[in-house]
């Protein structure tokens, strides 16, 4: 049991969309990541998926409505919404999801992150 220094953490990577692992929760990962740009569409069958903002904005487009989250905001989105997270700007995020969840979802592609690193 030793603290985990987020932004320490979110100093060793550069790249976006490739989240990395920093503690496990029961049968979850907590996860950090960069995201900019447009992501894809995707769902998440089978898992919930929690996204918490720790700096930036993120807007979380449904096929029926965009969610814009603050620093310091989260949406927990249930599994099998479709949805696409959006970061006009670099946005840093934690995720809270069953160890399980590929980042797109029920998409393959080459952002797909089959084999996430722990840092």
């Amino acid at each position: 049991m030793e603290k985990i220094k987020i932004r320490e953490k979110l100093g060793l990577f550069n790249e976006y969309w490739s989240p990395k692992i920093i503690g496990e929760v029961n049968e979850s990962y907590v996860k950090i990541a960069k995201f900019k740009g447009d992501f894809v569409w995707h769902t998440h069958q089978h898992e919930d998926e929690m996204f918490y903002v720790l700096q930036g904005l993120l807007t979380i487009k449904f096929r029926d409505k965009d969610v814009l989250l603050a620093e310091g905001e989260c949406i927990i989105i249930p599994k099998g919404i479709e949805h696409m997270p959006v970061a006009n700007e670099e946005v840093r995020v934690m995720l809270i999801e069953p160890k399980g969840t590929l980042n797109t979802g029920d998409v393959v592609n080459d952002r797909t992150v089959e084999n996430l690193e722990t840092i």
